[in-house]
């Protein structure tokens, strides 16, 4: 039943992207197999629009403080919404993930762990390394542009701006070595995620926004 829902909302917010924001999708995911799709986040917007831009349900992994009504929290978890506990290493929301992805089901991270306040990328969290170390699933990096400018931060009503959603080519990490730096391993991966995302969206990555920083300095 909850696919029939999940659906027909898909739907919806696919016709009213047309409509209000020139919705368009570029590239694809695949439509097999379990893996990541990991995309920068900067406004309330991105989990539906991301998610009707895919030819395939998906799950959302989203901090927990993100629907603070009881009854909409239970419906967005009943629709595919995994509330992440922040602060920590949220093993419980981790370990449905990597089952999900097991089973050959899509799952979504926003690598930066919350929304950029500024629309600029955010230096990502090692989470993504974990889940793709316990799995080896590749990940489908993605790039929302002009959800930022539809719905910043600190605003109620969206504006009328094209949204784009960029799918790049999924990217595979060989696994870690038993005996190996895990930590250098999971923050291999979202260095690596990041950059691609950012290349996506021709934008600049964490890296390249702390380099220029240290020239300016300099």
């Amino acid at each position: 039943m909850s696919s029939v829902v999940y659906g027909m909302l898909w739907g919806f917010v696919r016709i009213i992207g047309w409509l209000c924001f020139r919705y368009r999708v570029v590239g694809a995911v695949p439509q097999t197999g379990g893996f990541i799709v990991a995309a920068n986040h900067a406004s309330y917007l991105d989990i539906p629009l991301l998610g009707c831009g895919m030819w395939r349900r998906a799950w959302f992994l989203g901090r927990s403080d993100l629907f603070p009504v009881p009854g909409l929290k239970a419906v967005c978890q009943w629709l595919g919404w995994i509330p992440l506990r922040l602060g920590r290493l949220d093993r419980e929301a981790f370990g449905k993930a990597v089952a999900l992805i097991k089973e050959g089901k899509v799952v979504v991270i926003f690598p930066e762990g919350s929304r950029s306040q500024d629309g600029r990328l955010q230096s990502p969290k090692p989470g993504i390394g974990v889940i793709v170390a316990q799995t080896g699933c590749p990940v489908v990096p993605a790039y929302l542009k002009g959800t930022y400018d539809v719905l910043p931060s600190g605003t109620m009503w969206p504006r009328f701006r094209p949204v784009t959603v960029f799918y790049g080519e999924a990217l595979t990490f060989p696994q870690s070595k038993e005996g190996g730096d895990t930590k250098q391993f999971y923050q291999e991966v979202s260095r690596t995620v990041m950059d691609r995302i950012a290349s996506l969206g021709g934008v600049e990555s964490p890296t390249q926004q702390s380099s220029a920083g240290i020239r300016k300095a300099e």
